[in-house]
């Protein structure tokens, strides 16, 4: 029989407001008061409960703005991080993979959002191509975000029909990319496609234009 997998107990306490702090350690404390599944906890109960409320009169003394305050109330909600957080773990523990048991704590589980499926690539294009030194074309794409590769494609576009193919593998197609040695007064077909998780995308329609 396999074992029951663990729940973990959501910790982010220092990322909430610090009224919420005491919000939610306030229903830790609830949930544990009491709890025949939590008998050995590693916070005692009562220093808990001093600790949520020396935090709490922290909270209003340091509405005032005094600098003096503000440091105390720092300490204090870090002082009540660390007990929270081992009574989560031990929450984690002792619950043996039981949820409702798990929720009577009053911990929060932390909720995983399960990996979206790979979507197909959007079609990159090429969006212009400019003329550089002689012989030289310059390609702008228009790529395809999350892509791992473009490949980049020129021919000789003679009489209006594409010759051989030759093939650039782009990593950043986000650059310009030089095509050098090529002919003046003769006109190039350009195109691209795209390689992601689920394969390439098809070749884009091609973009033409004449070296000088």
């Amino acid at each position: 029989m396999s074992e029951p997998k663990q729940i973990r107990a959501s910790d982010g306490f220092s990322r909430v407001l610090d009224l919420d702090v005491v919000a939610r350690g306030q229903a830790i404390l609830n949930g544990l008061s009491g709890n025949p599944a939590y008998e050995h906890p590693p916070v005692e109960l009562a220093v808990l409960k001093a600790a949520l409320d020396s935090y709490s009169a922290a909270i209003a003394e340091a509405l005032d703005g005094s600098k003096k305050a503000i440091e105390d109330r720092k300490k204090k909600r870090a002082d009540l991080t660390v007990m929270l957080r081992a009574l989560g773990h031990y929450v984690e523990v002792a619950c043996k993979g039981d949820m409702t048991v798990f929720l009577s704590s009053g911990f929060e589980p932390v909720t995983r959002t399960p990996p979206s499926a790979p979507q197909p690539l959007p079609q990159p294009t090429v969006d212009k191509v400019d003329q550089g030194i002689t012989g030289q074309m310059l390609v702008i794409l228009k790529p395809a975000p999350k892509a791992r590769i473009h490949e980049l494609e020129h021919t000789l576009f003679d009489g209006g029909t594409p010759g051989a193919w030759t093939t650039i593998t782009v990593a950043r197609a986000n650059k310009t990319i030089p095509i050098d040695g090529l002919t003046p007064g003769k006109t190039y077909a350009f195109r691209v496609r795209a390689f992601g998780e689920l394969g390439h995308t098809d070749w884009s329609d091609l973009v033409t234009r004449m070296c000088i």
